[in-house]
This record gives C-alpha cells, sequence and structure tokens, in this order.
C-alpha cells in the first residue's frame, strides 16, 4: 500500500484553496435541491444494502421502504419544479419527448446530454 504523507495533504489543501470562491447561495431553490440529491443517495443506499446483503432480492420491507424515500425524492423535485415555474406533467413530457427522439435515433444508449 502507497503512502502519502501529512505534507502533501497540507501542500494540497493550500494550493486548492487559492481556487475556491465563496458562492453565495441564499436562493429558494438551494434547499430543495440538496434535499434531492440527499433523498436520492438515501435511495442508492438501499438498494446497495439489498444488493450486498442479500443478492439483489428486494423483499416486501424493502419495497415498503423505498416507497417512503422515493416519494421524499418526488416531494423535493416538485418543490423544485415549483420553483422553476414548471409543473411536473411538463418535465415528465419534455422528459419522453427527449427520451423517444433520441429511440428513433438510435441513440438512447451511450453519454451525454446532447446525443
Amino acid at each position: 500500500m502507497s503512502h502519502i504523507d501529512a505534507e502533501t495533504f497540507d501542500i494540497y489543501q493550500r494550493e486548492s484553496r487559492k481556487t475556491w470562491n465563496l458562492i453565495h447561495t441564499d436562493h429558494p431553490i438551494v434547499y430543495p435541491t440538496l434535499g434531492l440529491t440527499n433523498e436520492a443517495g438515501e435511495v442508492a443506499g438501499k438498494v446497495k444494502k439489498i444488493f450486498r446483503d442479500r443478492g439483489g432480492v428486494i423483499s416486501p420491507a424493502d419495497r415498503e421502504a423505498l416507497k417512503y424515500e422515493l416519494g421524499d425524492v418526488l416531494w423535493y423535485l416538485a418543490q423544485i419544479c415549483t420553483e422553476l415555474d414548471l409543473t411536473l406533467e411538463e418535465v415528465a413530457a419534455a422528459n419522453l419527448e427527449k427520451l423517444f427522439d433520441r429511440l428513433g435515433r438510435g441513440a438512447i444508449r451511450g453519454d451525454g446530454d446532447h446525443r
């Protein structure tokens, strides 16, 4: 195992700070965005444990727990949409339009927003 000495991290910390700027985040979209990522992480954590601990078998209790976490994801998503003056319906419709466009062009797989 390689060893990185403390001085290496001290240098990194000092030098990386030169690229940092304080960004003021006093805006109503910040809290629900942070909440969305937190709740999505909780969904991911539960799914990870299902595969790590139970071979991918989703029990009724797992399904119920995921339902509540997904509800939290939906709540935060709805709040972000409201702050952006978007409806969940128009976001869903735009997503389907994008996906079917990609499907029609054979670009459903791969990566990048503009494929």
